[in-house]
């Protein structure tokens, strides 16, 4: 069934005039009456009793009337959609967040963002490494900001944003506090508190290991808040990246011998085309000013500070 006849069809219900439904329609008067057979021959039956001076519905044109301006309608909003989506009108994008990023580093172009492009809704979806890959590779999400201690897989396209370093955190007063750069021989026989997320946990045991050290494992979680306030607590002591969200009452000093550091990066699935508004996201991600220095944790920081 051809749009067009429909659309004939409605004006002549309009017009209740043929010559004037096929002006009102841009066509001449007998393309419009071809088209209307055409439907009628469709339907199976007569839409119209054509008079000289007034053209009336039959009753089946009565009855299929309402279904052929709800099918136009319902057109004419998947139009409206579509322009709106590809004008950046009304548009979504999934993007999957590593759970051990901290904000630090992304708001500034969260909030360029959204300034620049309102009509475009970003939804973050936090997960680790493995379980984002999957829904990037499922198109569960569009895109994911990450980092591996592994290099990725080949299926990925894989854009660098910014490197920051591990941290030790560890309570105000301390032994640790002594120190400015804290060497990884240095936490031999202190209590550690994993953070279970953390996609360097493996990395860092064996960073362990080969310094000779040996920690004793207390506490596990996957809450970073959790690990945090445990710390605080005097609990023991844990691995930070640079850029995480630290709670008051903690204390952090760099890695050192050997330094640890992770790669962020924009991750997409290669050869995927991308929508108009994951194109302005990537592009957005891609062009934000990563190199320029950003204020990472401060490394005096005690509970006194928030007296």
């Amino acid at each position: 069934m051809d749009i067009h006849h429909v659309r004939y069809f409605l004006a002549v219900c309009e017009t209740r005039n043929f010559t004037r439904a096929a002006e009102k329609c841009n066509v001449t008067q007998p393309a419009l009456s071809r088209a209307i057979q055409q439907l009628e021959d469709e339907v199976g039956g007569l839409l119209f009793r054509r008079e000289r001076n007034l053209t009336h519905l039959t009753d089946l044109g009565n009855l299929l009337r309402p279904r052929f301006q709800s099918i136009v309608d319902e057109l004419s909003g998947v139009r409206n959609e579509a322009s709106r989506f590809l004008c950046l009108e009304d548009a979504h994008v999934k993007v999957g967040i590593m759970c051990t990023i901290g904000p630090r580093r992304f708001t500034g172009l969260l909030t360029d963002f959204n300034m620049r492009h309102h009509g475009i809704q970003l939804q973050l979806v936090e997960g680790v490494p493995p379980g984002l890959s999957e829904l990037l590779e499922t198109g569960e999400i569009d895109v994911a900001i990450m980092a591996s201690s592994d290099a990725f897989p080949e299926r990925f396209d894989v854009t660098p944003l910014f490197r920051e370093r591990f941290m030790l955190a560890f309570p105000a007063g301390h032994r640790l506090g002594q120190y400015e750069q804290i060497p990884v021989a240095a936490i031999d026989g202190e209590v550690y508190l994993k953070r279970v997320n953390c996609e360097f946990n493996d990395y860092l045991t064996d960073v362990c290991i080969a310094r000779g050290v040996q920690t004793q494992d207390s506490y596990s979680s996957e809450r970073e808040d959790w690990i945090q306030n445990m710390v605080a607590g005097g609990l023991g002591i844990c691995f930070l990246p640079e850029y995480s969200a630290v709670i008051p009452g903690l204390q952090v000093r760099p890695v050192t011998d050997p330094e640890v550091t992770r790669e962020v990066c924009l991750v997409t699935v290669a050869g995927r085309r991308f929508s108009p508004a994951m194109a302005t996201f990537v592009g957005a991600v891609k062009s934000y000013g990563w190199a320029t220095p950003h204020s990472g944790i401060d490394m005096r920081r005690t509970a006194d500070s928030y007296a």
